[in-house]
């Protein structure tokens, strides 16, 4: 069974789309579903619903066979949150936010030298950063997400502390005209941290770090304790 990870899409089946649309809470929420089942469009995986005592590292949902998804609305649905829950069976397969180097195509020019000096030295690091968030949704879409103070988010998957190190002054590094770079390292499972509070915490100017899983969150004070996080998810 394919276990669920942080920025994870979903594609549903048609009767799973069929069915969601019936569902629909309103008419604006119907529009949107509709939409997006004609344009075979994805569902990105939420926080699961968890049992009683579940968070950062636990099973991830109180029923493993139900999964709680849903998708950001473009601009002219005001940006809309819309959530739904999926069973297992309802699900074609999982995909992926785009990589960095599909975003190049939604940057001004002057922006283009710098985010592909940007995606190279990802490589050379070994990590394959992804799109989320506004500039993610506009880039499989194809519709309007991005508003004018909207970040880039981008996620990094890690394996080790000195690669997130890497990874986090990497990001921080880059200069990328008239934008500004937010998201996530996630470590092996399902442990995420901000980067931007991991190279803070790194250099001793916070005690601890939220880390985030699809079962919850808490704070950690030590590596261990991340370590510890990421094999629980795992």
């Amino acid at each position: 069974m394919t276990r669920l990870h942080r920025h994870q899409l979903i594609r549903p089946t048609p009767a799973a789309w069929d069915r969601l649309c019936a569902n629909a809470r309103d008419p604006v929420e119907r529009e949107c579903l509709t939409l997006w089942s004609s344009r075979g469009l994805p569902l990105v995986v939420t926080q699961q619903r968890c049992g009683a005592g579940c968070g950062a590292g636990s099973d991830i949902g109180s029923d493993p066979e139900s999964i709680a998804a849903g998708l950001s609305a473009p601009l002219r649905w005001e940006s809309r949150r819309i959530g739904v829950s999926l069973a297992r069976r309802e699900v074609l397969f999982f995909d992926e936010f785009p990589a960095v180097r599909a975003l190049a195509k939604l940057l001004p020019s002057p922006a283009r030298p710098a985010w592909d000096a940007l995606c190279r030295a990802a490589q050379a690091g070994g990590v394959q950063p992804r799109v989320y968030g506004s500039y993610g949704w506009q880039a499989m879409t194809g519709m309007a997400h991005v508003r004018a103070d909207s970040d880039i988010d981008l996620w990094a998957g890690v394996t080790s502390a000195e690669q997130a190190d890497a990874t986090a002054a990497l990001l921080a590094h880059a200069e990328i005209a008239g934008l500004r770079l937010d998201g996530e390292l996630v470590f092996d499972g399902d442990s995420a941290v901000s980067w931007r509070e991991w190279l803070t915490w790194r250099a001793g100017g916070t005690r601890s770090i939220l880390v985030k899983s699809l079962g919850g969150s808490r704070l950690a004070s030590s590596l261990g304790e991340i370590v510890r996080a990421i094999k629980a998810a795992a």
